[in-house]
């Protein structure tokens, strides 16, 4: 059942690239796979926040995370490009909660926890390569990308007396984020191409709205605490684009990528 999370990866994936195959492009394009490492960045929006209400304080950290997933790259001119794909990514988030004691301040209940974010990407980049050797090229690209979170998140975490912890995300299921590229390729002609480069995200709002609260058995009142987190962050990306091969002998019919 762990690997159903990945069916809508697959099943959009076919949808974003089946238009882009059939075209009968004069500019090579490409298909190839991508890795991203996650890493929490404060531009655009805190990495870290915590809310405090009476004794009750409760903390949310984003962690290093993960993303892969398929990319296209039609080529437009041989030095502009347009890039899409499909992407799962999963973001991850540290909680801290503590109750003070309500003389002196100081914590007398405190509890971590941890929970994950998992979503869909959509990207759509304009990109510009410059060319610095026979095989050597360093490209940019910016542009917006799509995203979808299919669930929302709730956490419980019992203290092992009478006090309990609950946190809850209510996901945007939908967002837009701000992208931007840059990095460096080899190209070969027999063995694909290879990419590393970076990327900033900067969500245009936020992901999901935060509510944590301290509950005490037998006892009806609770504290609630509530906020939002944005999740910016940059990445370290690898790609890898499959060699265009043609087939030998007669070939009365084009190929999608050539």
């Amino acid at each position: 059942m762990k690997q159903m999370k990945y069916l809508p990866l697959f099943t959009l994936l076919s949808i974003v690239c089946s238009p882009l195959f059939s075209q009968r492009e004069k500019v090579a394009s490409y298909f190839g796979v991508q890795y991203r490492t996650i890493i929490p960045s404060n531009f655009g929006g805190p990495k870290e926040f915590s809310m405090t209400k009476k004794e009750y304080t409760a903390s949310i950290t984003q962690t290093t995370g993960y993303s892969f997933g398929a990319t296209v790259r039609v080529g437009i001119t041989p030095l502009i490009a347009f890039e899409t794909g499909i992407n799962f990514t999963q973001r991850n988030f540290n909680l801290g909660m503590s109750v003070a004691d309500t003389t002196t301040g100081a914590p007398i209940i405190t509890a971590k926890d941890h929970w994950s974010l998992i979503n869909y990407e959509i990207p759509l980049n304009a990109l510009i390569y410059i060319q610095l050797s026979q095989k050597f090229y360093m490209n940019s690209s910016m542009g917006v990308v799509a995203t979808f979170s299919p669930t929302d998140i709730q956490k419980r975490t019992e203290t092992g007396g009478i006090n309990s912890f609950f946190n809850y995300a209510s996901v945007y299921k939908t967002g837009l984020n701000l992208n931007a590229n840059v990095g460096f390729e080899y190209r070969t002609k027999n063995r694909g191409f290879y990419y590393i480069g970076g990327s900033i995200r900067v969500p245009l709002a936020p992901i999901f709205v935060w509510g944590s609260w301290h509950e005490i058995q037998k006892q009806t009142e609770s504290t609630f605490l509530r906020g939002t987190m944005r999740g910016s962050y940059l990445s370290v990306d690898l790609k890898y684009f499959f060699p265009n091969i043609k087939q030998k002998g007669t070939q009365p019919i084009k190929p999608p990528i050539e």
